[in-house]
């Protein structure tokens, strides 16, 4: 193995891989969360992905051209940016892929001039607070709205 790795724009042949990678990411991320209700990240469609590919900034990191990770960004014309699906590998956690995938969001909204980026997170989920909060992010406010108690998190550039 070459251990080459590249995070490249998405693709709608990506749409299964990216699926994939977040309903095995989405599953932990309901259970470190201590979330009982459904989630809409584990029912989605490939097509659903495929629309959002087409419709969003939708990334996808890949080792030695094996998807791992993957993150949609929707820019809004008001300098306000949406993240979501943000999403990676189990066995590929806490190798710094996530933080890549950050950087060139990051790299991406400053040059298209968004001025506020926000997403949401499950407040109960320290190691992914802890993270946002590492890359920028402050808790906005929080609600209920999907059952669980969520975090809007919030970054300036």
């Amino acid at each position: 193995m070459n251990y080459s790795f590249i995070i490249r724009k998405a693709v709608p042949e990506d749409a299964p891989a990216i699926r994939d990678i977040v309903r095995e990411s989405f599953r932990k991320y309901k259970e470190d969360s201590g979330i009982t209700g459904t989630l809409e990240a584990l029912e989605e469609s490939v097509e659903t992905v495929r629309d959002d590919i087409l419709a969003k900034e939708v990334f996808i990191a890949e080792i030695d051209g094996r998807p791992v990770g993957s993150v949609r960004v929707q820019i809004n014309a008001n300098g306000t940016a949406h993240i979501s699906r943000f999403a990676v590998k189990l066995e590929y956690c806490n190798m710094g892929i996530g933080k890549a995938i950050m950087d060139l969001v990051d790299k991406v909204l400053i040059s298209g001039g968004v001025k506020k980026v926000f997403l949401y997170t499950a407040s109960k989920n320290g190691n992914l607070v802890r993270f946002y909060y590492s890359r920028g992010f402050y808790v906005d406010s929080t609600s209920r709205d999907r059952g669980y108690i969520r975090a809007l998190m919030v970054k300036e550039y």
